[in-house]
């Protein structure tokens, strides 16, 4: 098929709507059997679930075009699983996973044009999700719901390279103990908005923000999980029950445990071990892994010796494994790589 005619080597990341999506609607109990539509805007009810309470979960992945030339997404089964857990504990109908991935693979398909060539460093970024689109007005669940699937192509998430990123220790929570800081709900990112544009404002490119019962240990970002990495080169991520499971960061896990064979280690990270790790990263959909060289907490910097120039050895390592996995360079483990076509 054609590409579309894009400048694949100087995308944003950015939305740039594409030919297709795919829809679903849930009513009278059941879902509708979906279909693809070039309608990119939705109509709804002023009084829909979504807009009075915040009644919406989503999915994020990526479409890639491997060194073969095949299109290919990347382990979109645990993508429909997350959104499952998602649905129950917002009483959301659930979505059938094998549907979900129908949809995923119908709408890449759809916009089989839009996904950039190997090598152009972009990618297409899939966004699945789900919505209460019936009128409520007591607090309540709606009885209705959307789901869609978009696809947009989008480059880098950080233009012109990755450099490590500068944190600062957040005063806000991001997610209560019990709350739904383990989903991926809308609401989550929503409380969020504040923070991260407080730390932009004061100079640092993002969060890290603390368990909320004690704030003595680390979680994630607004929407990445941190690994770090030891000096004697294990890799560790923080365990917390309001910690949202990281597709990336589980992939990254297996990687190198048994592609580097490194040690790996889930566990509570407390704020004080900062100081001792080698290296730290984000992981998640968008950047893969992003290097984080300082975090400042309340004035006191804690730098890693990794720096603040490039990825430290083990967290390039980690990154170039996985991406090579994604791109079809390195052999996948068994049901990681779903071909489209």
């Amino acid at each position: 098929m054609e590409k579309k005619n894009i400048d694949w080597s100087n995308l944003g990341f950015a939305y740039m709507p594409t030919d297709k999506r795919y829809v679903a609607n849930y009513r009278n109990g059941a879902w509708d059997s979906g279909e693809l539509t070039s309608e990119a805007t939705i109509t709804m009810s002023e009084c829909a679930g979504v807009l009075q309470y915040a009644q919406t979960i989503f999915e994020g992945l990526k479409a890639y075009t491997t060194e073969e030339g095949k299109i290919v997404t990347f382990r979109p089964d645990l993508n429909a699983e997350r959104m499952e857990n998602s649905a129950k504990r917002l009483e959301m109908p659930v979505f059938p996973k094998e549907r979900f991935l129908k949809a995923v693979v119908e709408t890449v398909k759809a916009n089989a044009a839009w996904v950039p060539p190997y090598g152009s460093g972009a990618t297409l970024y899939v966004r699945p999700y789900m919505f209460g689109s019936s009128a409520v007005i007591g607090v309540k669940p709606a009885e209705e719901y959307q789901f869609r699937v978009f696809a947009t192509p989008v480059g880098p998430y950080f233009k012109g390279g990755v450099k490590p990123l500068k944190l600062t220790i957040s005063d806000f929570d991001r997610a209560a103990p019990q709350g739904t800081g383990n989903i991926k709900a809308g609401l989550n990112y929503a409380m969020s908005l504040h923070a991260i544009v407080s730390a932009h404002h004061d100079g640092f490119d993002e969060n890290m923000y603390l368990d909320a019962a004690t704030r003595t240990h680390v979680e994630e970002t607004g929407g990445a999980n941190f690994l770090f990495i030891t000096k004697d080169n294990k890799v560790v991520t923080p365990k917390s029950s309001s910690i949202l499971p990281s597709i990336t960061r589980r992939s990254l896990m297996t990687v190198a445990k048994d592609y580097l064979g490194l040690e790996v280690e889930e566990r509570a990270v407390h704020v004080s071990e900062l100081k001792d790790f080698a290296e730290c990263g984000l992981c998640g959909t968008a950047a893969v892994i992003s290097p984080v060289g300082m975090v400042v907490d309340h004035g006191k910097e804690i730098k890693f010796p990794s720096g603040m120039e490039k990825m430290g050895p083990v967290t390039q390592k980690l990154y170039d494994t996985l991406t090579g996995i994604q791109m079809g360079r390195i052999k996948a483990p068994a049901g990681w790589i779903t071909v489209i076509e």
